[in-house]
């Protein structure tokens, strides 16, 4: 098995430029006090178990809005979490935040389900390759893991073509801005996605 090969298809930067996936914009707001104050507690004595620890934390202990009932409406790392549960597009954020406050390169990336689905990927120290993950939270039939190289990749939700669910392959330094705009409408106490896109227009 060849280790740089995903089963969920190749990923591809949209940023030539690695410090834009160190960066901090509006929703991944990773200088936020309270996000560092997050990121030093994650991290750990290398940059791999440090990756792996923010993970764990974002898919376990912040919930997804959907699981709980809980509609934070938040999507800025830093709301995220304060609130302590978002949709996943805010869950990536915030993961994105806390990767990025430890000097670990993360991106966003996307997969088309029923609704637009949010996830990342990690340049993980001494790789070539990106590698997903997904912090979604394993509820709901939902199954993300850890993983450390693009062959072992284990996003939360499969994909079937058949359906029209899929991955998409570009990784991106910030939120598309069709997505921020919707994330932008939600409201706080209101379920459902009505405000995400349903997919990415124009993207393969």
């Amino acid at each position: 098995m060849d280790p740089s090969v995903s089963p969920h298809g190749p990923l591809r930067a949209d940023r030539p430029d690695l410090d834009a996936y160190l960066a901090a914009d509006e929703a991944i707001d990773h200088r936020h006090p309270a996000v560092v104050e997050r990121a030093a507690a994650l991290r750990r004595a290398d940059p791999v178990a440090t990756a792996e620890a923010v993970f764990g934390f974002v898919r376990d202990r912040i919930d997804h809005s959907a699981d709980v009932g809980r509609w934070s409406a938040a999507y800025r790392a830093s709301d995220v979490l304060a609130a302590g549960n978002a949709v996943c597009h805010g869950k990536a954020h915030l993961l994105a935040a806390l990767l990025r406050a430890n000097g670990v390169p993360a991106g966003l990336c996307y997969q088309r389900l029923e609704v637009l689905h949010g996830l990342n990927s990690v340049l993980l120290p001494g790789s070539s390759w990106w590698v997903r993950l997904d912090g979604r939270g394993n509820r709901n039939g939902a199954d993300g893991q850890f993983a450390t190289t693009p062959a072992t990749e284990r996003p939360a939700w499969t994909s079937d073509p058949a359906l029209g669910r899929h991955h998409y392959s570009t990784l991106y330094a910030a939120p598309p801005p069709v997505l921020l705009d919707g994330l932008r409408r939600a409201r706080p106490g209101t379920a459902g996605f009505g405000y995400l896109p349903p997919e990415l227009p124009g993207v393969a």
